[in-house]
């Protein structure tokens, strides 16, 4: 069952998350980092990331340190997000937001210090692969993480509030708010396996789709879902007059434009047989998931 996969998973990430952090010098930034990546989550980038590997016969064990690195950035991405100066979150995980348990500031610096130790985690001398591949990754992960990514799509985001935006402007927003992430983590598996530029050029679409159908599920979980399921407020986006596909062409349409997406991106996967069994089971349930 896919749920128990992601379980497993996840439980593999946070252990070696724990390890990391643990083997690192304390600080007084130490418990606001744990809270902020080790508060629960679905750790569902590191499953896209495992089962791109399966593809290519990568081990777990191969591709901890990516999974890592992007369980950082997914987080410090979190931690500002939630900030009173940009969303202004309370509840995030069925748990008092970064900056409501520790401070503004605390949270400001508990995030930076989460984006740096990504590259650290990517860099490390006991990540075994060569030496010209840590680099590529880390540029591509840099891409997708700074205004071209992550930090852009988050800026469009708030400068479209109370703006009727076209499609086209709103799914561009959200590939860079979501999909770039996700982008790179179906490139990395790629690129640990040694596939050439064109494979990897391909991958890194694939993910970028697999991220824009997860951004579209979570607006779907915004009108409809559960506040004890989702653990963080819902109903938001409308009360902001956050631009999203919903607003613009109602719910039924943009599920619809969702559910195309998803075949599309489960078609892409036939080429790979069985081999792509809990990729595919990934994707189904990212559109069916009440958290």
């Amino acid at each position: 069952m896919i749920k128990d996969k992601l379980k497993s998973n996840a439980k593999k990430i946070d252990k070696f998350l724990k390890k990391y952090i643990k083997n690192q010098k304390k600080s007084l930034l130490t418990a606001p980092i744990n809270y902020g990546v080790l508060s629960g989550g679905k750790k569902i980038r590191s499953s896209i990331i495992i089962a791109t590997g399966k593809l290519y016969n990568l081990k777990t064990s191969q591709i901890l340190n990516i999974c890592g690195s992007v369980e950082c950035i997914h987080s410090y991405s979190l931690i500002h997000d939630d900030l009173p100066c940009m969303d202004n979150d309370k509840l995030r995980r069925g748990k008092p937001t970064a900056h409501i348990k520790y401070g503004e500031s605390t949270a400001v610096l508990a995030g930076n210090s989460l984006l740096t130790l990504a590259f650290e985690m990517i860099s490390d001398e006991k990540f075994k692969i060569k030496n010209n591949y840590k680099v590529l990754l880390i540029k591509k992960l840099a891409e997708c993480s700074g205004h071209t990514g992550i930090a852009g799509g988050q800026e469009l985001d708030l400068k479209y509030e109370r703006k009727r935006k076209k499609f086209n402007e709103i799914i561009n927003m959200q590939r860079k708010k979501t999909g770039k992430l996700f982008s790179f983590c179906c490139f990395a598996a790629g690129q640990i396996a040694g596939k050439n530029k064109k494979v990897n050029i391909r991958l890194s679409k694939l993910g970028e789709d697999i991220g824009l159908l997860f951004q579209l599920a979570d607006d779907f979980l915004d009108v409809k879902g559960k506040k004890k399921y989702t653990g963080k407020t819902v109903n938001k986006d409308k009360k902001k007059g956050k631009s999203t596909i919903i607003n613009l062409i109602g719910y039924d349409n943009a599920f619809d434009y969702a559910n195309n997406l998803k075949k599309k991106i489960l078609r892409n996967l036939e080429k790979h047989g069985n081999k792509a069994k809990d990729l595919k089971d990934i994707i189904n349930f990212i559109l069916e998931r009440k958290n």
